[in-house]
């Protein structure tokens, strides 16, 4: 039934007017919804510009936003969204998916300019495969690091220069203003809430130690919220399952599938992360402390060193956290107790509270020089 709907709307799409469809936003699903949610807005509310958005799952708020100039369309994520994108005739594409035009999803036969917005803070070379900016016309930045990454990664490799814009970052924008609207204050005899919100693949925290981190945590007496990342829930859930089943039913501890929500992020003290952008977003949006489990880099160039530039990751660990070896978490719980000062967004990443305004009117320019 969802193939034939999704057919449906590829068609419905491909016959709006040209006009209808300058503007095309394509998003993964409901995880990167707040990446591209106030610049879709700003462009709707100061701009006007009809806009469509193209989601690969029904669970995306970004399908439910109702405005006269906005059209929605439900893709899949396989030969339905991949025809779409090679015949998509619009004046302008934004997307947070990299890897464009390096595997099924290809860039369009027509004339169409590709707006890469960033969904993470962390470096563009060490994290990212290979190429992934590389088929992108414009590349919305977050801060200074993106910049130098992107013409680094031009000079080694002999690319063409892209058009790129101090963005900022509109993941941040949006916890900075939830932050600032929350009125809830913790009492002084609450326990400590711990959020693990690590990232993913096969040496990162949940699928290696996950369970020994937990347990260590309840014993304890923390209030534990388990964040896993949106792949460890596809990917590898054997990985979760054992601690779903040993605390899934225990007040103390919570798990939240949907790393698009604030709430965890508001309500925590302290996360637990190791290479996972949402230690940048937690530390620089809410001024709170993480601690760093040291598991071995998440690479996925491993020519990432061909690019002369320390990964932000890696650089700024130590100015928002501590960091401790796996291999010693018995002083986990000690170093949790600790004082640990982060580091201001503003002397990292572009336009804070300003991304939204930034990157409509980069948008209005590009479509005025199309």
């Amino acid at each position: 039934m969802k193939f034939f709907k999704c057919i449906g709307n590829a068609i419905r799409f491909m016959q709006l007017p040209k006009h209808e469809k300058r503007i095309t936003f394509y998003s993964e699903g409901a995880n990167y919804w707040p990446h591209l949610e106030s610049l879709v807005c700003e462009l709707l509310r100061e701009f006007n510009f009809p806009v469509c958005y193209i989601s690969s799952s029904a669970s995306d708020p970004g399908l439910s936003l109702k405005h006269p100039n906005y059209h929605t369309f439900l893709t899949d994520e396989g030969v339905v969204r991949n025809w779409l994108f090679q015949n998509i005739d619009s004046e302008i594409m934004v997307m947070t998916m990299p890897d464009l035009h390096q595997f099924q999803v290809k860039r369009s036969r027509h004339k169409v300019h590709y707006v890469y917005v960033q969904h993470s803070l962390v470096s563009l070379h060490m994290i990212y495969r290979g190429g992934a900016f590389d088929h992108f016309d414009t590349i919305f930045c977050s801060g200074e690091h993106h910049m130098k990454e992107i013409r680094a990664m031009e000079k080694v490799y002999g690319l063409p220069e892209k058009n790129l814009v101090r963005h900022g970052y509109g993941r941040l924008d949006s916890i900075l203003k939830g932050a600032a609207k929350r009125t809830k204050t913790k009492e002084v005899s609450e326990r400590k809430h711990v959020l693990i919100a690590p990232s993913w693949g096969p040496n990162c925290i949940i699928e290696t130690i996950g369970l020994e981190v937990v347990d260590i945590l309840m014993n304890a007496g923390y209030k534990v919220t388990l964040r896993p990342h949106p792949q460890t829930i596809k990917f590898s859930f054997d990985t979760l399952k054992p601690i779903l089943d040993k605390y899934r039913s225990d007040n103390s501890f919570s798990y939240e599938a949907n790393v698009a929500g604030q709430e965890s992020l508001l309500d925590s003290d302290v996360m637990i992360c190791d290479w996972s952008g949402a230690a940048l977003d937690y530390a620089f949006g809410l001024g709170k402390p993480v601690l760093f489990i040291d598991v071995p880099r998440k690479v996925n160039n491993p020519d990432y060193e061909k690019i002369p530039i320390e990964p932000f990751e890696s650089k700024i660990r130590n100015k928002i956290g501590v960091i401790i070896d796996p291999e010693k978490l018995g002083q986990l719980t000690t170093l949790l107790d600790s004082e640990i000062t982060p580091t201001a967004a503003s002397e990292y990443v572009f336009s804070v509270g300003e991304s939204s305004r930034v990157g409509a009117e980069a948008i209005r320019e590009i479509l005025q020089k199309s």
